[in-house]
């Protein structure tokens, strides 16, 4: 395990990735409370909001507003989902700190999910690019379904190469490989993670697991070993995928914390205040977390779900 990186980076998605999927619609001033939590427990890149339609996301409908509001922070990102030109208009207006694109390495995946081939996708990107590079934004990519799709089955690693490396091209700066449905196994991880960096840099890119097999934390360990030093997660587990059934939602930050806390891997976050964070808004919601160290850390102080 001589390749594990000292430190790691985690990307906070909760508050978008994470609450898009719920049901029940979140007010803003909620939403403001626990980002705010977040940045407390040492979280310093948040994924705060996305710039899409409400009609097809009514839950991010007031990204503007809680940009507006939040607590800006030197050591703390805030970035925002952008899939076209109106949403990159729309986020510059709103001052965020960083944006991101997203592709999918499926065909069917991206046909069914925003009605266009990967091709088309890419090519809508343009205008966010040149955008960002005239506001001097970075921009961070996406690519769902790197280990399997709801529609194909299994993806093979050479696809998602190929869109990793087109988003590079265009002025990505990072790729955060998803895992949209769940599936991925170790062994799958290793097998992409070994065919993208021969290609790719490791310090660009960046693991997104979902938990519905329960092989997140395994598939995150692989990726360490592999020199990879930036992870995605959501408080108490939030999230899912619209356009996937079966998706659970993503690893929970929480039982990553503790895993790289346990492993010696500096990560900035303090356990307690992120459990306290996600304590917040899962009382604002219909259900209990995903995460296991969450559970366990509110049952041994005497506070359960």
């Amino acid at each position: 395990m001589s390749n594990l990186p000292a430190q790691v980076s985690i990307v906070e998605v909760g508050a978008r990735d994470g609450l898009q999927n719920e049901a029940s619609l979140i007010t803003t001033g909620t939403k403001l409370r626990f980002i705010e939590g977040l940045v407390r427990a040492g979280l310093t890149r948040i994924e705060a909001g996305s710039f899409v339609s409400p009609k097809w996301v009514p839950q991010m409908a007031d990204s503007a507003d809680i940009f507006a509001e939040l607590p800006r922070n030197a050591n703390c990102t805030f970035s925002a989902l952008t899939p076209n030109e109106k949403g990159m208009l729309a986020a510059i207006a709103a001052g965020v700190d960083e944006v991101a694109v997203f592709a999918s390495a499926s065909e069917s995946f991206s046909r069914r999910n925003i009605n266009c081939s990967i091709t088309e996708s890419l090519a809508r990107f343009e205008p966010v690019f040149a955008l960002a590079k005239s506001h001097n934004l970075k921009v961070r990519g996406y690519v769902s379904c790197v280990m399997g799709c709801p529609y194909e089955g299994p993806i093979a690693p050479e696809a998602v190469l190929k869109v990793s490396q087109q988003l590079l091209a265009m002025g990505c700066y990072e790729i955060s490989l998803g895992d949209t449905i769940g599936t991925g196994t170790p062994g799958q991880t290793l097998t992409l993670l070994n065919t993208l960096i021969t290609d790719i840099p490791v310090n660009q890119l960046a693991v997104h697991f979902h938990d519905t097999y329960g092989q997140a934390l395994a598939n995150i360990l692989v990726a360490l070993q592999q020199g990879i030093s930036v992870i995605d997660s959501a408080a108490g587990g939030l999230g899912g995928c619209p356009y996937a059934a079966s998706a659970s939602g993503n690893v929970a930050t929480e039982d990553v914390v503790y895993m790289l806390n346990g492993m010696g891997i500096t990560n900035g976050v303090n356990i307690d205040a992120l459990v306290a964070a996600s304590a917040m808004i899962f009382n604002e919601l219909d259900h209990g977390p995903a995460s296991r160290s969450m559970r366990a850390l509110l049952a041994k102080n005497h506070a359960v779900f």
